[in-house]
């Protein structure tokens, strides 16, 4: 049989063989648990409380394209080289306000407990001393060092959720970063971190003159039932 034949039946019955998509579960013990108590935030936030979810970017690379990115022009999209010149990284910690939308920032050059502390001591800075302060972050080690476990003890006003390992998607500041990637630096060339850093610093100050805050809507029960789901077709699929 002929490959435009093959191609043509494909099409008839919506097949697409070359498609892979990738898929994983937390095997984190208190999944449930901590589903439950990080989406209950969400839905019901507490009083007199800010719910902010935390988390880093890690090394972002500055790239410098080895041509110039050659502009939108009409039926042409905008077009760049595939290589690229390295220059350095930065990190970029992020503590998004679920009510709000808007960002508390740090950009940084490395990504230890030692940056995770700064900006704990920030986030104490900048929300008022009358408000709870709710974290949703995820399990990084960085999150648990004796020196971040005596901060909190000295500020207890800060309660931590984590979310489920391999659960990042439960984060919202996940979406934010996303958007960052998307609408800046997929479509920057940068040839300094420091030219990074201004690009990124510049969105989020924009960002922040009109925040948007993402709506959750599935409740923990919805979340579950549908892995609950997956997990039977995955199942009765294999046997």
């Amino acid at each position: 049989m002929c490959a435009f034949a093959v191609g043509r039946i494909w099409r008839a019955f919506g097949l697409q063989p070359h498609r892979v998509e990738t898929w994983k579960l937390s095997k984190d013990p208190l999944f449930v648990d901590e589903v439950r108590d990080v989406v209950g935030l969400y839905l019901a936030p507490p009083e007199r409380a800010v719910v902010l979810c935390v988390d880093e970017k890690s090394q972002i690379q500055a790239l410098d394209r080895t041509a110039p990115i050659l502009p939108m022009r009409p039926g042409l999209p905008v077009r760049q080289t595939h290589d690229y010149k390295r220059a350095g990284t930065s990190s970029l910690y992020a503590a998004l306000d679920i009510t709000s939308g808007r960002v508390i920032s740090a950009l940084r050059q490395r990504h230890r407990a030692i940056e995770f502390k700064r900006l704990l001591v920030q986030i104490d800075a900048e929300v008022p001393d009358d408000l709870q302060v709710h974290l949703v972050l995820d399990n990084a080690s960085t999150h648990k060092t004796p020196a971040i476990k005596r901060w909190l003890a000295s500020h207890p006003r800060f309660v931590l959720h984590f979310t489920p390992t391999s659960s990042s998607w439960l984060n919202l500041v996940e979406r934010w970063f996303s958007e960052l990637t998307t609408k800046k630096l997929q479509r920057g060339a940068h040839r300094s971190v420091p030219a990074l850093n201004k690009d990124i610093r510049d969105w989020i100050n924009t960002w922040n003159d009109d925040p948007k805050p993402y709506g959750w809507t599935k409740t923990a029960d919805q979340i579950l039932d549908s892995i609950s789901r997956y997990c039977t077709q995955q199942l009765s699929s294999t046997n």
